[in-house]
C-alpha cells in the first residue's frame, strides 16, 4: 500500500493493459473472448467497406447517400488507425520484438507484410489532404481493405501458409508452364505465320492463343487453319489439361497436410495434458492417439447419465459439453476432457453429461485402452504409476491394480 504524501506508480497498470490489449489484438485468437468479439466485429466492418465501395460505384446511388457513404468512410478510417496505431504500440510484448527496443521492435513491426496492409488501408485517406489526389483513385485504394482479411481468416492464414511451404514445387511448375507456353507460342508463329499473319504474325502475339489453349478456356477467336497448326494445337490441348493443374494439385495436396498437421498437434496436446498420460512419452502419445475414435453429436444429447457405465473418456475438440452436478452445472469446452478414470476400472457416471452446442469429440473407449495395454505393456505401467501417485486426487478410482489384472486375465 503507497504511502501518505506519494502517487501510485501507473506503470504497472499500463503494463498490465498493454499486455491486454496485446491477446486481444494479436495473441487471443479464438481463445480468448474478447479476442474473437474484436476478430469478428473487424471482419464485418472490412466487408461492409467492400459493399459499400461496390455501392458507391452506382452513380445513382452514390450520389443519392454520398453524405452516409463519407460518413461511413470517415468512421471507418478512424477505426482502422487507432487499430494501427495500437497494434504498434503493444507489439514490445512480442517476444521476438522485445529484445530490439521499443524503437527498432516498432520500426520491424511496421514492415511485416500484414502491417504494410494494415498501412496502405487508410494512407490514401491522410494523403488526399496533401497531396491532389484524384477522389476516383481514392475510392479504389480504399479496396486495398479487404486484403485485411488475411490477418482475421484462419484458412487465409493457412493458404498463405501452404504457398510459401510448396514455394518450390510451385517455382518448378511456373517454369515448366512458361516453358509450354513459349514452345507452343513459337511452334504456331512459324507454322501460321504466313496463313494468319494479323493473329501469329510474331511469338507475342501467338501466346495469346497458347494461353487460351493451355488453360483449356479456348476463345476461339484465334485458331489455326493449316493442317499442322491443328496438329499441334491438338497436341497443346492434351498437354494443358495436365499441365496447368499440376499447379491446382500441389496447392490441394499442400492444403490437406496443413490441415492434418494442425489437427495432429491439436490432438497431441490435448493427450499430452490428461495426467493419467503424464509420464508417456512423444512415442507412445502417439500410440494412444491412433486408438482415438472421431465423434460428432448434436446439441442436446446426452452423453452419458448419472449411474451409467463409464466405459470411455472424451477429449472435446470443438463445442461445449455440459456436467450436471448436485452443487450446479459445469461446462467444459474446446481442449478440455472427462472419464478417464473408465480407462482404469469399471464404475458409473457420478454425473450426467449433456452437448451444449454442436460439438465434436475425440473417444478412447476403455476396450481400446485395454487392447493398447496388452500391446504396449510400457504405456499400461506408465498410466498406472501416475494413477497410484494421484489416487487421492480421483475420487472414483479404488483400486489402480484391476487394470492390471484384466490385462492379465485376457
Amino acid at each position: 500500500m503507497p504511502q501518505a504524501g506519494t502517487v501510485p506508480d501507473p506503470r504497472p497498470r499500463t503494463r498490465s493493459l498493454k499486455a491486454r490489449l496485446y491477446h486481444i489484438l494479436e495473441a487471443g485468437k479464438t481463445t480468448d473472448r474478447a479476442s474473437l468479439i474484436f476478430d469478428v466485429s473487424m471482419t464485418l466492418l472490412i466487408l461492409a467497406n467492400v459493399v459499400a465501395f461496390a455501392l458507391e460505384t452506382v452513380e445513382d446511388i452514390g450520389t443519392a447517400h454520398a453524405v452516409w457513404f463519407d460518413a461511413f468512410n470517415l468512421a471507418s478510417v478512424a477505426i482502422f488507425t487507432v487499430e494501427y496505431v495500437l497494434r504498434l504500440w503493444v507489439c514490445t510484448e512480442h517476444r521476438p520484438y522485445a529484445r530490439l527496443g521499443a524503437a527498432g521492435a516498432r520500426l520491424r513491426f511496421a514492415a511485416t507484410p500484414m502491417m504494410v496492409i494494415d498501412l496502405l488501408a487508410i494512407l490514401p485517406f491522410y494523403l488526399s489532404f496533401l497531396l491532389p489526389i484524384d477522389l476516383r483513385v481514392l475510392r479504389v485504394f480504399r479496396m486495398l481493405r479487404f486484403f485485411k482479411l488475411a490477418r482475421y481468416s484462419p484458412a487465409l492464414d493457412s493458404i498463405n501458409r501452404v504457398m510459401w511451404q510448396e514455394r518450390r514445387a510451385l517455382g518448378a511448375a511456373i517454369i515448366v508452364m512458361t516453358g509450354a507456353l513459349l514452345v507452343s507460342s513459337t511452334l504456331l508463329y512459324f507454322i501460321e505465320r504466313e496463313a494468319q499473319p494479323v493473329a501469329f504474325g510474331s511469338v507475342p502475339a501467338a501466346m495469346w492463343w497458347s494461353m487460351a489453349t493451355l488453360t483449356t478456356v479456348g476463345y476461339g477467336d484465334v485458331v489455326p487453319v493449316t493442317v499442322a497448326g491443328r496438329m499441334v494445337g491438338a497436341l497443346v490441348m492434351l498437354f494443358g489439361l495436365g499441365m496447368f493443374a499440376l499447379p491446382i494439385g500441389i496447392i490441394a495436396t499442400g492444403f490437406s497436410h496443413e490441415i492434418h498437421r494442425r489437427e495432429f498437434a491439436v490432438t497431441w496436446g490435448m493427450v499430452a495434458r490428461v495426467p493419467l498420460f503424464a509420464n508417456l512419452d512423444a512415442e507412445q502419445i502417439f500410440v494412444v492417439m491412433g486408438s482415438l475414435e472421431a465423434v460428432t453429436l448434436p446439441r442436446g444429447t446426452h452423453i452419458a447419465h448419472a449411474g451409467d457405465e463409464a466405459d470411455a473418456m472424451y477429449f472435446i475438440v470443438s463445442g461445449e459439453v455440459t456436467v450436471e452436478r448436485g452443487q450446479g452445472a459445469l461446462t467444459l469446452t474446446e481442449g478440455d476432457f472427462f472419464g478417464e478414470i473408465a480407462l482404469l476400472q469399471k464404475a458409473r457416471r457420478q454425473h450426467t453429461l449433456i452437448v451444449s452446442k454442436d460439438t465434436n469429440l475425440l473417444k478412447l473407449s476403455a476396450d481400446d485402452f485395454a487392447v493398447l495395454s496388452r500391446r504396449h505393456p510400457e504405456i499400461r505401467e506408465s498410466v498406472l504409476a501416475v494413477a497410484r501417485e494421484r489416487a487421492w486426487e480421483l475420487e472414483a478410482f479404488s483400486e489402480t491394480e484391476e487394470l492390471e489384472e484384466a490385462a492379465q486375465d485376457d
